[in-house]
């Protein structure tokens, strides 16, 4: 379990599971969803939000997991630009340690 910071102060957190790290990578939802200003804000958020709202609305938004992570994080009340923003730093990081721990397994061999 992971603990993002959700406003500047940081008085609030929102708690982001490894299923909801999967289901962001799953679904893509982080990908092209910041412009090329590289700057996240409101939109930015709301653009996420758009985004889910339509998956949810076709056959592939059945997924449970789609909908936790929409009514833990997306849409949590503490969800604001700066924790999308920690949100897509955690994400990336992640990604990268799973990459990591990918590229370190050993590959199975075959005797004869």
């Amino acid at each position: 379990m992971y603990k993002i910071q959700a406003n500047q102060s940081g008085t609030r957190s929102i708690e982001i599971s490894e299923a909801h790290l999967e289901t962001l990578d799953k679904y893509q939802l982080l990908r092209n969803l910041v412009d090329s200003n590289g700057i996240i804000d409101e939109t930015v958020l709301d653009k996420l939000k758009f985004n889910t709202r339509a998956i949810l609305e076709t056959e592939a938004g059945q997924d449970k997991l789609l909908l936790d992570l929409c009514l833990d994080v997306i849409y949590n009340s503490n969800m604001k630009a700066i924790g999308l923003h920690n949100l897509v730093l955690l994400y990336v990081d992640w990604k990268d340690k799973k990459s990591e721990s990918e590229l370190d397994v050993d590959p199975l061999t075959v005797t004869d």
